[in-house]
């Protein structure tokens, strides 16, 4: 019996180096990996959030993916194609990278392990995730319900998001 596939999102990231470029060889690694994208958003210029402020702005976007792959796997695929772009894992948390890969969404899974979070923990919290999310799909809610719309007019003011255009070609 084939493995059911899901529909899955993912958030891209990068501030340093060629950022476009490392974002639009993520979803030539990806497809590499089995990961059929279905759909990627505009690119976002958006500023730092997290535990180092000081570093420069970051290149965000959100692809929607199909993929057989069970969450752990996917996972595994996202850490490949960092590396493949340079990306430390021995960096401190929220440090310049050239690439992220995060798994935000999988289907209706709600999963918490020791190395990963469905739904992304920050999903809801963060406008530099929620603003390409829901250019893909106005309507996306979470497993529990939780419209990302409103997740969104909940955010008070700040994490600055300016849509820069379109990764070409995809």
């Amino acid at each position: 019996m084939a493995a059911e596939m899901r529909t899955g999102y993912l958030g891209l990231g990068s501030n340093v180096g060629d950022a476009a470029g490392h974002l639009r060889a993520a979803v030539e690694l990806l497809e590499a990996e089995g990961i059929e994208v279905d759909a990627v958003s505009s690119t976002y210029v958006t500023e730092p959030v997290g535990e180092i402020l000081e570093q420069p702005d970051f290149l965000n976007a959100a692809a929607r993916i199909r993929t057989a792959l069970e969450p752990e796997e996917l996972l595994d695929a996202c850490k490949r194609v960092e590396a493949e772009r340079g990306r430390s894992f021995d960096a401190p948390r929220h440090s310049p990278r050239p690439l992220d890969v995060d798994l935000l969404l999988l289907g209706d899974l709600e999963l918490s392990s020791e190395r990963l979070t469905l739904p992304h923990r920050e999903v809801t919290t963060r406008r530099f995730v929620l603003v390409p999310l829901l250019e893909l799909d106005p309507e996306l809610t979470l497993p529990d319900g939780t419209r990302l719309t409103e997740a969104l007019d909940a955010l008070g003011p700040g994490q600055r998001v300016e849509r820069r255009g379109r990764l070409t070609p995809l």
